[in-house]
């Protein structure tokens, strides 16, 4: 057994290129029928029943609970206990999405038997495309691998690492296929920091505006405004956007010009600053700061008009980064 930190590194490497080829090779051979599987879940009036054994059964579980949390409703069913009771909540409007690597694991035969019996349609994630869960289903995706990661080939590793890849792309393109958008994301994730930040607007942060400047004031006017609004001094005419002075644009022109505070603040400000709308992502809001180097952001309505003022300060405390 290696002690040495640098072989030990070795081996989780190649556990890694392993998994990462076996995911890149079951990209390259995906076809129609990963097509016809993505119309089957979305043209369903009923709800995705995710069906496996032993690791393919801990799959199936994720599988269900990224399905749940993309506007698709779906459960576990785990194949042994829906002999005993649990297929109550199959119904004949369901589709069924069933993994196991061998697709041979006896403790599932009865539940393809009961699908069948329904006219529930099955889609098989499998590593064989000749096996039983293969010839029952209604379309089999090819979930093989060269080999395990395991250095014995035998525990599930490369196998179930491409089966969970196989499962996130079948939720992905099914929530593109339904128009799943941000915000019905956040209203299934109302708790915590990926809540906050999904759901909170730039109006929910932002301050009112402060002194507007004039386009024929003079740097000696924008001075104070600068310290009086932590900045950003914006250049309004009957209260619509102008421009915008910064510290930065100060401090530029007081190295080049003695004479800066007689300047008219039309000949400093930059004409077309980056903006924000009141029902922006504040999330949104903040990757247009870092996109541009800029920590505040004038707030303006859908005909230029100024209603606000938002900080990256205030974005951060408020949880949208």
């Amino acid at each position: 057994m290696p002690a040495d930190a640098g072989a030990l590194v070795e081996l989780g490497r190649r556990v890694l290129r392993l998994e990462a080829a076996s995911v890149g090779t079951a990209a390259d051979r995906l076809d129609h029928r990963f097509g016809r599987a993505v119309r089957l879940l979305a043209d369903a009036t009923g709800r995705v029943i995710v069906s496996g054994v032993g690791k393919s059964g801990l799959i199936a579980r994720k599988l269900a609970a990224t399905l749940t949390s993309t506007g698709t409703a779906a459960s576990y069913l785990h194949p042994v206990d829906s002999l005993h009771g649990d297929l109550g909540i199959v119904g004949r409007e369901d589709v069924a999405i069933v993994l196991s690597k061998s697709g041979e694991s006896q403790d599932l035969f009865g539940l393809l038997g009961s699908l069948q019996r329904l006219g529930v349609p099955i889609i098989a994630v499998t590593g064989g495309l000749d096996s039983t869960l293969a010839r029952v289903a209604t379309v089999a995706l090819d979930g093989s691998v060269a080999e395990e990661a395991c250095p014995h080939d035998l525990a599930p590793t490369s196998s179930t690492t491409v089966a969970l890849a196989l499962g996130d792309a079948l939720a992905v393109a099914l929530l593109e296929v339904k128009g799943f958008r941000r915000e019905d994301f956040a209203a299934l994730h109302p708790g915590g920091s990926l809540g906050r930040r999904l759901l909170l607007r730039v109006r929910d942060v932002m301050l009112q505006p402060g002194r507007l400047l004039r386009p024929d004031a003079t740097m000696r006017d924008a001075v104070v405004s600068l310290a009086h609004d932590r900045g950003l001094a914006m250049v309004a005419a009957d209260g619509l956007l102008e421009g915008v002075l910064t510290t930065g644009d100060l401090t530029r022109l007081a190295e080049q010009d003695p004479s800066f505070l007689d300047r008219s603040v039309r000949q400093v400000m930059t004409r077309t600053p980056k903006t924000a709308a009141p029902d922006d992502l504040a999330a949104a809001a903040v990757n247009t700061m870092e996109r541009h180097g800029v920590i505040v952001l004038p707030v303006v309505d859908g005909l230029g008009g100024i209603v606000g003022v938002v900080h990256l300060h205030d974005l951060m405390r408020a949880g949208a980064v």
